[in-house]
């Protein structure tokens, strides 16, 4: 693990202290930045922002990991990109995920209000679902309940973290160093990031595809896979464009 870089040393720093700053002094404020539905009432178009910079206050690994892959792979791109490319990057893959994960969510929610909608339900006995969770059960024999608990959790559980940002410094890192050796917990074979990345990003789409998650449960999945698909992006339009030089 080599040296860890001015710029993500700072970024760690602001994350671990809006990590600190609701769970010690003003919890209010996790909720303020994380990322909610649009149609939410708390809702902030600065959240697409904010949200990179707040974890689940559930224990230490969620904001661990995440760090932890800030310094690896982040430090050795802000050592060759230099500073302003490096916060550019970052937070162009971290504003990606978010925009992709809401635009997925909000695809998944429409679908299944257009269900309800189409089996007579009123707009007041949505907003009742999606308020208090409970629906007649007379429902369930026309939409599954796991269809009615998705709608509800996606208009209530905000996102948070920096999983997106990270997820495209991962896809940068192994464009430029394909064969560094990298390995999961799990999973301590070392292999090369050519490989390892890909397979790391499919399991990803799997997961947010499908509802079943190699990695548990709570996972923003589709923000992983938006921050490597602009992470990707912009990578590819660099190498095409040698848009190479910034100022430090």
């Amino acid at each position: 693990m080599g040296k860890i870089t001015e710029t993500v040393k700072h970024l760690i720093i602001i994350n671990v202290i809006l990590y600190l700053i609701p769970k010690f002094v003003y919890p209010p404020l996790q909720d303020l930045f994380a990322l909610h539905f649009p149609e939410n009432p708390d809702f902030g178009y600065w959240q697409f922002i904010t949200h990179m910079f707040m974890h689940s206050q559930v224990g230490l690994m969620h904001i661990a990991f995440n760090m932890l892959g800030l310094w690896m792979f982040g430090s050795p791109l802000e050592q060759m990109w230099g500073r302003n490319k490096f916060i550019f990057f970052y937070f162009s893959a971290g504003l990606g995920a978010g925009l992709i994960y809401t635009a997925v969510n909000y695809f998944q929610f429409n679908n299944i209000h257009n269900d309800l909608i189409n089996l007579g339900l009123q707009n007041s006995d949505i907003q009742n679902l999606l308020t208090t969770g409970r629906y007649n059960s007379d429902i369930l024999t026309q939409i599954p309940e796991k269809k009615l608990m998705e709608f509800f959790q996606i208009f209530n559980t905000p996102a948070v973290g920096a999983s997106g940002a990270i997820y495209g410094v991962l896809v940068a890192f192994g464009m430029t160093f394909p064969n560094a050796k990298l390995a999961l917990i799990f999973f301590p074979v070392p292999i090369a990031a050519k490989y390892f990345i890909p397979v790391l990003i499919a399991l990803d789409l799997f997961s947010g595809l499908t509802g079943f998650s190699i990695f548990g449960g709570g996972i923003a999945h589709f923000a992983h896979v938006g921050g490597a698909i602009i992470g990707f992006i912009i990578m590819w339009y660099w190498k095409n464009n040698q848009f190479k030089r910034w100022d430090k």
